[in-house]
């Protein structure tokens, strides 16, 4: 690698860390600031990578590792148990928005490959941004949210033989068959993939990583999970299809091993890198000029596309029964482009189906209605209330009514945010107790089979205040929120704060990977799932092996008040990896032997910098004596054992101070 090229790829770094740091500031999706990121570094910008192989070589590579992530969590028995959603729904829109694109396209005088390109791309809606942003807002398990999450699906699943018509595309342009004939072809070879894949992942991949997850390498299973990706986009392309429908086959067969969610830690720097390059190669195609000489006609077909899949959406929602509200909100969060559009005319630059100067005025406004997609995303509920204000309002005013009119006698009551298992134990402990309580969740299903049975239990929002109005928050003794989900904790707390700034509020988290944002945004307590399951088992072993019932009892009691803070701590093995999201474990506890020519030696703890540091002196070992949490007086000597606790960061520089003396 030459300097030159070394020098482009450090800029073209360290412009997209702080691209995409800004968009995030902003509330921007980061994909928006690897696409801002390619249009400076591209050919069409300061030209720091202008060779079209390399533009190629990237955006292949972030396709595949794209397609791969997306196949780990496609879950089938999701789809299944929102089919109607998915293939209905989801096929009524797609078809329907592909036909209109294509009679525009026929209109305009497109010839048939590029128009089946552009109508396929244009039909498909954004998964990362609107799942996200669903997500985020707490409304992923709303009537909107799960509609556009099935609609989502079935599009994901109509990208494999997208995916298998770009390459068929191309062979029936160059060649003497017939469209019809080539494409046939393409699907009966598609077909074959999909069954040798399947078969390998029945008989193969499970065996592979069983063997592989008993070596207990890291290095082993990460590159065991990159050579199948690659190995299955290798085998595809092979056989004259595309490398991404490989990476998305060998995705969907790991995701029903036992090993996706560590395959999924694993993959996920890779992906989440590459898939960054991807947009970034995205940007790359994307001309300035192009967009400053037709900017008129590229606002148009952005607002247009938008329409039109808002239109066809907004009545296919109707016909399927949905609410005016439900079904504009649906509207507004899928009609943007999305990412697979973006691969299917990225394919189609590389296989030659785009005229150059027309795929960049398409590719602009497709990321302009992505850019759009966020805002229109966050503000569909205003948006909604003011065109369907009626229906919309009835809705919620009679969900408001039923939980007022039968919490009106209610005074002191504990409000359950959720009533899953969390949120039924705790409403059993309640019962026994008989203190009154008012439970809310989105679930209808749950909601009405508790009903039913006699329990206090309401379908609505405890994130809106019009519902927790109803509940007579302004009444209650406590409220608890029962969610795993930390969004929806967030939002549900500073709604209460805003309403009532001292009543309490007990949050459950599954950890502590957001104790302290939780406590920020107004929780009295957090309970993290993780600690708590520690702290009751090792208290049942305690009594079980004779400890006095109150001794325990005592110490439990010393740990929550510290809020966990004695289990913060732990000594590092070999499995444990500080970097994953899902670890409790915020420091180590390491002990370092002291020699005769270490600095610390002889002097007294008081005496040594450990206020610079994040560390704890827990205990000092002496000989075959352990003596906890040693005072500042006591000087320490040749073969003490330092016992520290705190981060890894500070744990190596104060063993280098203790060692040397030196910071």
């Amino acid at each position: 690698m030459n300097d030159y090229l070394l020098i482009h790829i450090v800029l073209l770094l360290a412009i997209a860390v702080a691209i995409v740091a800004l968009s995030r500031r902003l509330h921007f999706p980061p994909i928006l600031g690897y696409i801002i990121v390619g249009i400076i570094v591209g050919p069409n910008g300061f030209g720091w990578i202008d060779k079209e192989e390399n533009i190629e070589l990237l955006a292949e590579f972030g396709i595949v590792f794209l397609l791969f992530a997306i196949g780990l969590e496609f879950s089938l028995a999701q789809m299944i148990s929102m089919r109607r959603q998915v293939f209905g729904l989801g096929t009524v829109q797609v078809v329907t928005t592909a036909l209109l694109v294509y009679l525009v396209g026929y209109l305009s005088g497109l010839d048939t490959n590029t128009n089946i390109v552009i109508s396929s791309a244009f039909a498909l809606s954004s998964t990362a941004i609107v799942i996200k942003q669903l997500t985020e807002q707490s409304e992923i398990h709303s009537r909107h949210g799960r509609s556009a999450l099935g609609v989502l699906i079935f599009q994901d699943i109509i990208a494999i033989p997208l995916l298998i018509l770009i390459p068929a595309l191309a062979l029936s342009s160059v060649g003497d068959n017939t469209l019809g004939v080539t494409l046939g072809f393409a699907f009966l070879k598609g077909v074959l993939v999909v069954v040798i894949m399947h078969l390998i992942g029945k008989y193969l991949l499970r065996p592979l990583f069983h063997e592989v997850a008993s070596a207990k390498s890291q290095e082993l299973f990460t590159l065991t999970v990159l050579t199948v990706a690659l190995g299955a986009a290798a085998f595809t392309e092979q056989m004259g299809l595309s490398m991404t429908l490989g990476a998305f086959l060998a995705g969907m067969m790991l995701s029903e091993t036992e090993y996706r969610h560590q395959i999924e830690s694993d993959i996920r720097p890779f992906q989440d890198i590459l898939l960054g390059l991807f947009f970034v190669t995205v940007g790359m195609l994307i001309s300035l000029d192009v967009l400053q000489q037709h900017f008129g006609l590229i606002i148009a077909i952005t607002l247009g596309i938008m329409l039109l899949k808002g239109v066809v959406l907004y009545m296919v929602a109707r016909i399927f029964k949905k609410e005016g509200g439900v079904a504009l909100r649906i509207a507004l969060s899928l009609s943007q482009v999305g990412e697979f559009g973006l691969v299917l005319m990225t394919l189609a630059f590389t296989y030659k189906l785009l005229p150059t100067e027309m795929g960049n005025i398409l590719l602009t406004a497709a990321v302009l209605s992505m850019s759009m997609a966020p805002f229109l995303l966050k503000f569909n509920g205003r948006i909604c209330k003011t065109w369907h204000k009626d229906s919309y309002s009835a809705n919620h005013h009679e969900i408001e009514r039923a939980i007022m009119d039968n919490s009106q006698h209610l005074d002191q009551h504990v409000i359950l945010c959720g009533f899953g298992r969390v949120g039924q134990t705790v409403s059993r402990f309640l019962s026994k107790s008989n203190k009154p309580f008012i439970a809310l969740d989105m679930d209808i299903r749950r909601v009405h089979e508790a009903h039913v049975a006699g329990e206090s239990v309401y379908y609505g929002d405890a994130a809106k205040q019009t519902i927790l109005q109803a509940a007579h928050l302004n009444k209650a003794q406590i409220v608890i929120v029962t969610f795993s989900d930390f969004h929806a904790s967030i939002k549900i707390l500073k709604n209460i704060r805003r309403m009532d700034k001292h009543i309490p509020i007990l949050v459950r988290t599954p950890d502590d990977a957001h104790v302290d944002e939780l406590f920020e945004a107004g929780a009295n307590e957090v309970i993290p799932d993780t600690f708590e399951s520690s702290i009751m088992l090792a208290s049942h072993l305690m009594l079980m092996i004779g400890e006095p019932p109150r001794k325990v009892f005592r110490e439990v009691r010393d740990i929550r008040k510290n809020r966990y803070s004695l289990l913060e701590s732990f000594y590092p093995g070999e499995d444990d990896n500080p970097m994953e999201q899902h670890q409790v474990m915020k420091g180590v506890i390491h002990a370092i032997i002291l020699s005769a020519d270490d600095f610390a030696t002889g002097k007294a703890i008081g005496e040594l910098a450990f206020d610079q540091f994040d560390i704890q002196v827990q205990a000092i070992k002496r000989g075959s004596i352990r003596g906890n949490n040693p005072s500042d007086e006591t000087r320490l000597r040749i073969e003490d054992h330092l016992v520290l606790s705190g981060t890894p960061e500070d744990m190596e520089r104060v063993e280098l101070y203790l060692t040397t003396g030196e910071d």
